[in-house]
């Protein structure tokens, strides 16, 4: 199924960004867990919308309904189902795109493919309020992996031309959140001047985020079609307007020697193997070194604009667009979270499927 991931934890996440409610179905999650619910909800709130001048308008609770998976306070081993109620919809922003797709949007392969049955109100199942449920599994899964010594954090490491300070992945202290995820304030306000003069021109910008997993045991994951890289992608591809990811020194490395790419390795004082430098990610052959895990995530600027755009009529025949309706001027800063939470998804599926805990 397109919209599951996972082996022995298995995620499907369901609804429309319309429809009455989204929601997602968490299978082979941990029995006896008692979570944080204030905690989750903390986390959801800096997915959703409204909440800071740099997203849409669109206001939503987002606070989600269990309906199964809990007895007592506590994970009971059956399957963690949530709801989280569509309630702040206006369709009518959407009626001059029943026939007439979006530039950049889903529009047009929702219906070449489903045709006129396809829902395009609001983007459908396609929208990026679907990474709403994926939020609601993801705050699940850092909070059992922070209970084992594994943590997961993230920055925006671009908007535009304008970039935050290296990230330090073995700093115990990620980032705060603080309306933009930055380890750099001066950044920050730059950052949202970008974001601004963007909103200003009626146009949008994108970025990147970068995130680390700490903690993580050396010989997670497998060779070939299924590394800790594979299944990593597969999830973070399921965020709308992701158009790329990678890890370690990524596509850097192709300006490098080898002698200044490998990383040497060394006991600690422990006597674990580690590497002076870690260009490769804390990935080897799809399977981690037990140095942190390193990725970074390109996103698109958002296709909704307010800036006049060339498109077609389903009908047949061009048509020049308008979007109407509440967009964010750049999709970043709430797509942290989302990272975090597609990270700890697969983080934790690997674990379980390699029995390193149970």
């Amino acid at each position: 199924m397109s919209s599951t991931f996972g082996s022995v934890l298995r995620l499907t996440i369901f609804g429309q960004s319309h429809a009455p409610a989204v929601g997602m179905v968490l299978d082979g999650f941990p029995a006896g867990f008692a979570p944080d619910f204030d905690e989750l909800n903390a986390f959801l709130s800096r997915r959703a919308p409204g909440q800071s001048p740099y997203a849409t308008a669109r206001v939503e609770a987002d606070e989600p309904e269990f309906l199964s998976g809990f007895s007592g306070g506590r994970t009971c081993g059956a399957p963690i189902a949530a709801i989280l109620r569509n309630t702040d919809v206006r369709g009518k922003d959407y009626v001059n795109l029943e026939d007439v797709p979006r530039p950049s949007h889903a529009d047009w392969t929702a219906y070449a493919k489903y045709g006129e049955s396809a829902d395009r109100s609001g983007g459908g199942h396609f929208s990026g309020r679907l990474t709403a449920p994926l939020c609601i599994a993801g705050g699940l899964c850092l909070q059992w992996l922070s209970a084992q010594g594994v943590r997961i954090g993230a920055h925006i490491q671009r908007v535009g031309a304008v970039c935050d300070a290296s990230f330090d992945p073995t700093d115990p202290t990620f980032p705060a959140i603080a309306p933009l995820t930055v380890l750099d304030g001066a950044a920050g306000a730059k950052m949202a001047a970008e974001i601004e003069k963007a909103k200003a021109d009626g146009d949008s910008v994108g970025g990147s985020i970068e995130c680390a997993v700490t903690g993580l045991p050396a010989g997670l994951g497998e060779p070939m079609f299924d590394g800790m890289e594979n299944r990593l992608a597969q999830i973070l591809f399921g965020i709308p307007a992701v158009k790329g990811v990678e890890f370690g020194s990524g596509f850097a490395c192709a300006n490098l020697r080898g002698s200044e790419h490998n990383d040497a390795f060394y006991y600690d004082e422990n006597g674990a193997v580690r590497t002076h430098t870690n260009h490769a990610g804390g990935v080897l052959g799809g399977i981690t070194t037990g140095m942190p895990l390193v990725f970074r995530v390109a996103i698109k600027p958002t296709p909704s604009i307010a800036k006049e755009q060339e498109s077609i009529r389903f009908s047949g025949g061009s048509a020049a667009l308008t979007v109407q309706g509440r967009h964010d001027p750049c999709i970043v800063p709430r797509a942290v979270p989302c990272v975090e939470a597609a990270a700890a998804v697969a983080v934790l599926d690997a674990l379980l499927e390699g029995k390193k805990w149970s």
